[in-house]
């Protein structure tokens, strides 16, 4: 459907990408729905917690992003879908799911997104949120420890072994994608205002009369 623009928001775990996505919401509310590369993690039924503990969670291999590709075309096509929840305190795929219903616009999100050609082809905005990397582990140790139940360790020993060495070799390098960089997420409103201002004009034009 022509009267959809489909917004990626890409950027290190912990840049303000969520921030930057509610700002966009509580401007424009239901005429924006979201669709996170977070909920395409693959299931891991076949492995005890444990097991599931020591997986690598920031390579492109650990997302069902075939997936999310069909479902976003099928969004961008005027067909809802059921998208896949993922459950961060047992580190597997929830039974449940999400149904989501093509909106105006459509916010993609996540720190890989801009890796796969496939999915940032299906975007018309590419914004890659650009935060300094000791305020991106403060946020998310707090975000891990207080909302998804992990240890002060756990999170440390996580983003020492794979966090920070795949930010290194897939999301920084992935900012070359990006058609605006964002510096420090929802909280730079120079940018924000940029990004407002843009949908506004896809909201009026596709309500404009032909």
């Amino acid at each position: 459907m022509e009267d959809i623009l489909v917004i990626g928001i890409a950027g290190g775990s912990g840049s303000g990408k969520t921030t930057l996505m509610k700002n966009i919401i509580q401007r424009f509310g239901r005429s924006v729905t979201v669709l996170s590369h977070d909920n395409y993690y693959k299931r891991h039924d076949d492995l005890t917690y444990e097991e599931r503990c020591k997986l690598n969670y920031d390579e492109p291999a650990a997302f069902d992003t075939d997936l999310m590709v069909r479902q976003l075309q099928q969004l961008r096509q005027g067909v809802p879908i059921d998208c896949p929840v993922y459950d961060f305190t047992v580190h597997n795929r929830s039974q449940e799911t999400i149904h989501i219903v093509p909106e105006p616009v459509i916010i993609v999100e996540g720190i890989l997104i801009f890796e796969n050609q496939a999915l940032r082809d299906l975007m018309d905005v590419r914004i890659f949120v650009d935060t300094d990397a000791d305020i991106r582990l403060c946020r998310r140790i707090k975000r891990d420890v207080n909302k998804r139940g992990r240890t002060l360790e756990s999170v440390l020993e996580q983003y020492q072994q794979t966090v920070k060495p795949m930010h290194e070799k897939y999301v920084e390098p992935s900012k070359k994608y990006a058609n605006l960089v964002v510096p420090e997420g929802g909280k730079n409103y120079v940018a924000l205002d940029m990004i407002l201002g843009r949908i506004q004009r896809h909201l009026d034009g596709a309500a404009a009369p032909v």
